[in-house]
């Protein structure tokens, strides 16, 4: 509104300055756009977009520009047609099981030592609404087969990079499997991230990240992606829109952000978390170092032939030897440098107790089943000097004796 004049100072409070001109340029960098409704000046027009045959928007929870800036380039990095942006990663798991029909009287066939908020979305609130889940070892394949041929399930759910044991998942034989039962494949990339691979082309459905990990990569946002087909993306907004777990406009653009050094920040993760896991395994206190570029690693033939024998990810983790909570409490404790943190993929180093965080929703017995032991814990490798990264290690695990 431009001619404000006749109106009172606190009318013109409320609107001057809110509705400027269209703009004739184009910003360098993707604006933030924190409005929740948007104004069209004919009324067929806002009635075009509720309707879909108009490009726009009309209300923040059907979309935002920011919000579709960060699904184009998500979409571009996986090589997919759509990407919807959730407000966290476990938003996306939920939207996508929902998306590809995991509904009552449906099942849902997953890896075992899947993340541990997975595990209870599938053990607990899904089984409580009537989704059956059968839990598999997914390196087994004749197992995955078998759950499949019982269950007919609407999807297979693994992650590209397991959390917290970095197993590797044979994507194209599980995608095969998965599709020759009918059954979607959904993979969670957030280890791996588009840099090593793109689970799309390899046969997968959807691809999902919790874009908080690597994605953002600086430790202050909460998102969630989804990358699919176009015919799969508009299941996804149809799920979006019903449940409203939607990203805000300031969370997307902070994750655009982070998209924009994306490959080199992973470069040099995986560079670090390498030398770190050839230190580990070399250290008289660690009984097991679980890393896929180490040729100790049971899957690390597949992950030279996924992952085009270049990097291996920016995860490490290791059994302390005969450590039990207390000495595990005294590692963290004496860390300087790295940082207790219940996240990964940030610029700094992070370690987690997979038992009390990650993996807390599941029983001791699960856990065990799993092969999380009360020894283990998992590190985010950072991007600092890894001289720095193991200079502190190696004064945690000597004061934790």
């Amino acid at each position: 509104m431009k001619n404000l004049a006749p109106y009172h100072l606190s009318t013109r409070a409320v609107h001057a300055g809110t509705r400027a001109p269209r703009p004739d340029f184009t910003p360098s960098v993707t604006p933030i756009y924190p409005s929740v409704t948007y104004l069209y000046d004919q009324m067929e027009d806002l009635d075009g977009v509720f309707a879909g045959t108009r490009q726009g928007y009309v209300y923040s929870r059907y979309g935002n520009p920011t919000v579709a800036a960060l699904e184009e380039a998500a979409a571009a990095l996986e090589g997919g047609e759509a990407a919807l942006a959730f407000a966290s990663g476990m938003a996306a798991v939920h939207a996508a099981l929902l998306a590809v029909g995991a509904r009552a009287g449906a099942a849902v066939v997953a890896a075992r030592d899947i993340y541990g908020a997975t595990y209870a979305l599938l053990d607990k609130l899904l089984r409580s609404q009537g989704v059956e889940t059968c839990f598999v070892d997914v390196a087994d394949l004749q197992a995955v087969e078998a759950a499949c041929a019982e269950f007919r399930p609407a999807a297979l759910l693994a992650e590209t990079i397991s959390n917290p044991l970095l197993k590797v998942t044979d994507l194209p034989a599980l995608a095969q499997v998965a599709h020759s039962h009918g059954a979607a494949f959904l993979v969670d990339n957030t280890f791996a991230t588009p840099c090593l691979l793109r689970p799309l082309a390899l046969g997968a459905d959807v691809v999902i990240h919790s874009a908080t990990k690597y994605l953002g990569g600086h430790g202050d946002v909460l998102g969630g992606i989804a990358v699919a087909s176009e015919a799969l993306g508009k299941k996804l907004f149809e799920v979006l829109k019903a449940i409203g777990g939607n990203l805000g406009p300031q969370e997307a653009w902070l994750v655009l952000r982070g998209i924009k050094t994306l490959p080199l920040r992973v470069r040099q993760h995986c560079k670090n978390a390498l030398a770190v896991a050839w230190w580990l395994e070399e250290h008289p206190q660690v009984s097991r170092v679980y890393y896929p570029g180490l040729a100790s690693h049971p899957q690390h033939a597949l992950a030279e032939r996924l992952f085009q024998g270049q990097d291996y990810g920016g995860m490490v983790s290791f059994d302390l030897a005969e450590a039990d909570k207390k000495r595990i409490f005294r590692f963290f404790e004496a860390l300087k440098l790295c940082l207790p943190a219940t996240t990964l993929g940030d610029v700094c180093t992070l370690a987690l107790y997979p038992a009390h965080s990650s993996h807390r929703a599941l029983s001791a017995d699960e856990r065990a089943r799993i092969g999380i032991g009360d020894g283990l814990v998992r590190l985010s490798v950072g991007i600092e000097a890894v001289e720095d990264i193991i200079g502190d290690l190696a004064q945690a695990l000597d004061a934790s004796l």
